[in-house]
This record gives C-alpha cells, sequence and structure tokens, in this order.
C-alpha cells in the first residue's frame, strides 16, 4: 500500500538526517577544539534545521509506529471493541493538531517564499515547509488507523 511506502520512505530519510546532521556537527566541533579547519558559520545554522527535520519526520514515523507518547489515565479495556473506541480518543486529539499544523503552517510557507537564511542563504520555505508537511503526513496516517479501526469494529460485532 502508498502509506507502506511512505512510511518506509520516511524511515529512510530519518536515517539520512541523522548522518546528515553529523556532518556539520562534527565540522563545528573540529574547527572549535583542534583548528584543523577554519571555524565556519553556517554549520550551526544547518545543524538547527537537519535538527528541525529530524524531530518533524521522526514524528511523522512515530504516529504510523504508534510509538509517540501517549498517557494511561485509566485502566486499559479489556475488549477488543474497547480497546479501539480507547484508541479513538487520542487520534482524535492528534488529527486536531494535524489540522492546526497544516492551517497555520501553509502562511508559514507563503513567508518562507520570501525569505532566505542569514548564513548560509537557504531559501526558508525548505525549513517552514516542514510543518504543514507534518501535520499533513499525520493527517493520512491518523486516517488510515481510522479506516482499520472501524474494519476491526465491524470484525468485533
Amino acid at each position: 500500500m502508498i502509506f507502506e511506502f511512505y512510511h518506509r520512505f520516511l524511515r529512510g530519510l530519518l536515517t539520512a538526517l541523522m548522518f546528515l546532521l553529523l556532518i556539520p556537527v562534527s565540522m563545528q566541533m573540529l574547527s572549535r577544539y583542534t583548528g584543523l579547519i577554519p571555524r565556519y558559520i553556517w554549520t550551526e545554522e544547518m545543524a538547527r534545521f537537519c535538527f528541525i527535520w529530524i524531530i518533524l519526520v521522526g514524528s511523522m514515523v512515530a504516529v504510523r509506529d504508534k510509538s509517540h507518547f501517549i498517557v494511561d489515565l485509566i485502566p486499559e479495556p479489556k475488549t477488543q471493541r474497547g480497546k479501539v473506541i480507547w484508541e479513538l480518543i487520542p487520534d482524535f486529539m492528534m488529527t486536531c493538531v494535524a489540522v492546526i499544523f497544516i492551517i497555520w503552517g501553509w502562511p508559514l510557507v507563503k513567508f518562507g517564499l520570501m525569505q532566505q537564511s542569514e548564513m548560509s542563504g537557504l531559501p526558508m520555505i525548505y525549513i517552514y515547509g516542514a510543518w504543514p508537511l507534518a501535520g499533513a503526513t499525520w493527517f493520512f496516517f491518523l486516517i488510515e488507523k481510522f479506516i482499520n479501526n472501524l474494519k476491526t469494529l465491524k470484525g468485533s460485532e
């Protein structure tokens, strides 16, 4: 299914971003403590941008894996039907957050079209675009979970 392919792509992207983060951080450490290479100003900014993407791509993967945080306030339901209904509550709340990220992230993207980062000259749309993309991805993964939960509910009746 397309969701599985996209999920695998996101996991690969997350791995690549983790390795990519090592480059500017290593350059910063080498220049700061050894003097082997000159101090580059853009490395701090690139590390920050990479870290933002790591957080948001990681959250996308976590929504699909069901590995995001969940707070247990009441005992877990005993029946399969109760478990499915209980899962719908945090999924609904995450869907609301996803819609907020999409709606309020879009003006941020338009604003990013007119800006460039100070140090590297990178168009800020590459950074600001992560928020509505995360919201849209959460939304689609949550729709997939909702459909699977409905199938489980129909099967348990």
